[in-house]
């Protein structure tokens, strides 16, 4: 079972770790610009999303053994890791595990606590979706606005549907599996949790991912930690203001 995962560039890899129901392509301009910059960007679809394989299981233990495997099959000794909202959880609990394969550590707007679930309107929404009626995007974007109004989240939700063949639309996410195990998304990381790579928090202005508290709770599991926060920004921090997101994160490598 191994992920899927497009590389961009050459030189010292640079493992990115999309959000949950989202995909490595998500990312794809913002590795383009990292790769400029002397990086190999590997664009990871984590289980049950994009391209990767689909499993009945899932949690944040089996993400962080499905990127060490990655790791292994790839000959990646140390990298840079960044990962957005789940992806972020993945990717502090790996550092945390094997500090020994990560140089520096990038997490965008999610803390290592607990999240209660949120996302009931989405997941009804894409099961609502019926694809021997629904034979375009623009039938699906309008079936789906019966459950999100916005057309933002919408546009992000459709990037998951793909053409079996001619005339058949499909989800690649796992959805049944997901809604299975959708609590798993917000389950705290362990308390005992401790980092000591150097590492960059960034929130957005608009988002209440990461609060007072959590920056508290975050300065005593990670003892080499900046906290910054990306203006005009919401929970997709990333692509509402790439270039502050862009010019924080270059600081950060630099």
């Amino acid at each position: 079972m191994n992920l899927h995962a497009k590389v961009i560039g050459v030189g010292q890899p640079f493992i990115i770790l999309h959000g949950f129901l989202g995909m490595g392509d998500n990312w794809k301009t913002m590795a383009l610009r990292f790769s400029k910059l002397g990086y190999q960007i590997h664009l990871i679809d984590q289980r049950n999303h994009g391209r990767s394989f689909h499993d009945d299981k899932f949690d944040y233990e089996l993400l962080t053994q499905d990127l060490l495997r990655y790791c292994t099959q790839n000959t990646i000794e140390k990298c840079i890791l960044l990962g957005h909202s789940m992806g972020g959880k993945t990717a502090m609990l790996f550092t945390a595990l094997y500090p020994s394969l990560v140089h520096l550590l990038i997490v965008a707007d999610i803390a290592p606590r607990f999240y209660p679930v949120h996302h009931d309107a989405i997941l009804e929404g894409l099961d609502s979706l019926d694809f021997s009626q629904i034979k375009s995007r623009k039938q699906a974007d309008e079936k789906l606005s019966e459950y999100i109004s916005e057309l933002g989240i919408r546009q992000f939700l459709l990037k998951n549907l793909y053409w079996i063949h001619p005339g058949q639309l499909a989800l690649r996410i796992n959805l049944k599996a997901l809604k299975k195990n959708v609590a798993e998304v917000g389950e705290a990381l362990p308390a005992q949790m401790s980092v000591e790579r150097s590492t960059l928090f960034l929130k957005g202005d608009r988002s209440e991912y990461i609060g007072p508290d959590d920056e508290k709770q975050i300065s005593v599991q990670f003892s080499n930690v900046r906290i910054e926060t990306i203006p005009k920004a919401g929970h997709w921090l990333h692509a509402e203001n790439p270039e502050a997101f862009f010019a924080a994160v270059s600081n950060f490598l630099s």
